[in-house]
C-alpha cells in the first residue's frame, strides 16, 4: 500500500483523532513516539529481557540433557519437544516478516521518495489513490536514480543480508537478533540529531513491537507447557532436582516478564495512551508471577493424578475461552482469518492468566475470569488432595495446598496495587480507591462546523463497520457527538481544546483507528509500516500519522449503504 500525494489541502477535521478524545487521552498526546527519548532504563530493560530469554532456553536444554543422561528418555523427549517446536514456529513467523519487510525495498523507496519530491511545500501524503498531481510525481520519479545506477554493491549487500538472516533463523536466534537490533536503534536515536533521532526511534518502536509479539507467542507455546510439565514431574516423582527447579523458575519468570513487557510496548506505541512506568511494570510482573505460579501448580497437581482428565479439562477451557473472545468481536488483525487465529492464540493465554483484548471497562470481564479461575484452581487442588498417592503425607499435602492459595492471594494483592496505585491512567474507580463521577467533556466537531470538508468524497472499502453503540453516539445527521468519560472525584473537568497541529507533512491513513488494546494499523500492517518508514526518512520534517475520523454521521451512513 504505497502512499500517494493527493495534491489537495488536508482537512483539519481529519487531524482530529478518530474517536472524540477525552481529557486524559488529549494529555497523552504529548507522549507520541516521535517525541520521546530512549533512556538508560530502556536500554537496561532490553538487556534484562535478553537475560530472561537466555536463562529460559538454556535451563530447558540443560534439563533435557540431564534427563537423557539419567536415561529418562520420555521426559527428555517431552522437554525437548516443548523447546524445539515453539522455537521453529517463531522463527518461521519472524523470517516471514523479514522477507516481507526486505523485499521490493528499492521500488518502495523510489515511489515514496517521489511522493516527497512531488508534494513540495504542501507535504501531505495519503494512503488513498488519487489522480491529482500525477505529472509532478512522474517528473520526480524520473529525476530520482533508478536501481540500475546503484551499482553492484547494493545487490551484494542485499544478498549478504539474506544469507545472514537465513543463518540467524536456522540457528534459532531471531529473537536475539531483534533484541540486539532494537538496542542498536535505541542507542542511535539517542546519539543522532533531532530528525535522525526520531527516525531511529520510529524503527526501534517497530522492532520492539515485533519482538514483544514474537516473545509473547513463544512464551505461551513453550514456557507455559514446560512449566506445567516440570511441575508435574516433580509432583509425580516426589522430589525436586536442582535443574528442574531452575527450569520451572525460568519459565515462570519468562511468562510473567513477557506479559508485562507486551503491555508496556503496546502502551508506548500508542499516542492516545499514557506510557506505563517501570514501577508499574515490575508490579505487573509480580502480579502475573504469583497468579500464574498458583495456576500452574494446580495444573501440575491435578495432572500428576488424572493425566487423561487433565487433557480434557485444558481443551475444554481453551474452547470456552476462545469462544468468549470471538464473541467479544476483537479487532486486532487486518483480516478475518488472521483475527480467528489470533483469538485462538489468546485462548491459550486465557488458560493461564488474564489478558485484556477489548477496549473499555474490564472490571466485569476480569471479575468473571478471576472467579472462574479461582473455582478451577480450588477444584483441581481438591481433587489432587483427595486422590493423591500414598507417598505424599498429609502434612506435605496440606503445605502444598497452602502454597497454591497463598500464591494466588499474593498475585491478587499485586493486581489491586497495580490498578489502584500504578495504573497509567490513574487509580481505577470501582476498585475501592475512588468514586465514579460523570463529567461531560469536549465534543467532537460536527459536519455543520466551520472546518473545511474532507477531501475524500467517499470512505474507503477497508473501513470497519461501526457497531450499534457507535451509531447511537453519533446521533442524527446534523447532531454533534459528545463523549462522556468517568473521572474520579476531585479531578479537573477542564481540558485543553482540540487544536490539531497543521505543521509539517501528514501521512493520511484511510482506515479508522483501532481501539486500544489493539495495535495501531501501521504497527501490524507491514505495508503501511514500510511506506511510513520510507516517507519518514525522506521527508525533511517528521510527518504526523493521521487516521480516518468517523465523526461524521453522513460519512458513516454512506459507508453503510455502499459497502
Amino acid at each position: 500500500m504505497a502512499a500517494k500525494s493527493d495534491g489537495a489541502p488536508v482537512s483539519l477535521r481529519n487531524d482530529i483523532l478518530p474517536e472524540c478524545l477525552s481529557g486524559s487521552d488529549q494529555r497523552s498526546l504529548q507522549c507520541h513516539p516521535a517525541r520521546k527519548r530512549y533512556s538508560l532504563l530502556d536500554c537496561s530493560w532490553t538487556l534484562c529481557a535478553l537475560l530472561v530469554f537466555f536463562s529460559d532456553g538454556a535451563s530447558d536444554l540443560w534439563l533435557a540433557a540431564d534427563y537423557y543422561l539419567r536415561r529418562n528418555y520420555w521426559w527428555f523427549a517431552l522437554t525437548l519437544v516443548f523447546v524445539i517446536v515453539p522455537s521453529v514456529v517463531v522463527q518461521v513467523l519472524s523470517f516471514r516478516w523479514f522477507a516481507y519487510d526486505y523485499s521490493d525495498t528499492n521500488d518502495s523507496s523510489t515511489a515514496a521518495a517521489a511522493v516527497v519530491a512531488a508534494s513540495d511545500a504542501k507535504s501531505h501524503f495519503s494512503t488513498k489513490d488519487s489522480d491529482q498531481g500525477v505529472a509532478g510525481r512522474d517528473a520526480a520519479v524520473g529525476a530520482l536514480p533508478t536501481t540500475g545506477t546503484m551499482g553492484g554493491a547494493r545487490g551484494c549487500c542485499r544478498a549478504f543480508m539474506w544469507l545472514f538472516q537465513c543463518f540467524i533463523h536456522i540457528f534459532q536466534l531471531a529473537q536475539v537478533w531483534r533484541y540486539v537490533h532494537a538496542l542498536y536503534l535505541g542507542v542511535q536515536s539517542r546519539w543522532r540529531g533531532d530528525h535522525e533521532r526520531r527516525h531511529f526511534y520510529w524503527r526501534m518502536m517497530f522492532e520492539s513491537a515485533d519482538i514483544s509479539m514474537l516473545r509473547l507467542l513463544e512464551s505461551f507455546l513453550k514456557s507455559a507447557p514446560q512449566l506445567v510439565l516440570q511441575l508435574s514431574i516433580m509432583v509425580q516423582a516426589s522430589q525436586v532436582l536442582p535443574l528442574q527447579g531452575l527450569s520451572a523458575s525460568a519459565s515462570l519468570m519468562s511468562l510473567s516478564w513477557m506479559i508485562a513487557s507486551y503491555q508496556k510496548v503496546l502502551r508506548d506505541s500508542r499516542d492516545d495512551k499514557l506510557p506505563m512506568s517501570y514501577k508499574a511494570v515490575i508490579v505487573q510482573i509480580l502480579w502475573h508471577l504469583f497468579t500464574i505460579g498458583a495456576r500452574t501448580m494446580a495444573f501440575a497437581l491435578f495432572a500428576s493424578v488424572f493425566q487423561l482428565y487433565f487433557g480434557i479439562f485444558i481443551v475444554a477451557h481453551w474452547c470456552i475461552m476462545t469462544f468468549w473472545i470471538i464473541q467479544g468481536e476483537t479487532d486486532f488483525c487486518m483480516s478475518k482469518w488472521e483475527e480467528i487465529i489470533y483469538n485462538m492464540v489468546v485462548g491459550i493465554v486465557y488458560v493461564f492468566c488474564w489478558f485484556s483484548v477489548r477496549e473499555g471497562r474490564t472490571r466485569c470481564r476480569m471479575l468473571i475470569y478471576s472467579v472462574v479461575v479461582f473455582i478451577e484452581n480450588v477444584a483441581l487442588t481438591t481433587f489432587w488432595y483427595l486422590y493423591r498417592g500414598p507417598q505424599t503425607s498429609d502434612f506435605n499435602a496440606l503445605l502444598t495446598v497452602c502454597m497454591v492459595v497463598s500464591s494466588y492471594a499474593l498475585g491478587t494483592f499485586f493486581m489491586f496495587v497495580y490498578y489502584c496505585l500504578l495504573h497509567p491512567d490513574g487509580p481505577i474507580s470501582g476498585w475501592g480507591c475512588g468514586v465514579p463521577e460523570e463529567v461531560t467533556v469536549e465534543s467532537c466537531l460536527s459536519p455543520a462546523s466551520s472546518l473545511p470538508p474532507d477531501v475524500v468524497a467517499s470512505p474507503p472499502r477497508t473501513l470497519q463497520r461501526t457497531k450499534g453503540g457507535d451509531r447511537e453516539q453519533m446521533g442524527g445527521a446534523n447532531a454533534d457527538v459528545f463523549l462522556v468519560r468517568t473521572l474520579k472525584r476531585g479531578a479537573k473537568a477542564t481540558f485543553p481544546p482540540l487544536a490539531p497541529s497543521t505543521e509539517g507533512p501528514v501521512i493520511r491513513i484511510d482506515l479508522p483507528r483501532k481501539k486500544y488494546p489493539a495495535w495501531d494499523a501501521h504497527f501490524i500492517d507491514r505495508r503501511l509500516r514500510k511506506t511510513i518508514l520510507v516517507l519518514e526518512g525522506a521527508a525533511p520534517v517528521t510527518p504526523r500519522i493521521q487516521y480516518r475520523c468517523l465523526g461524521s454521521p453522513t460519512e458513516v451512513m454512506e459507508y453503510e449503504t455502499t459497502v
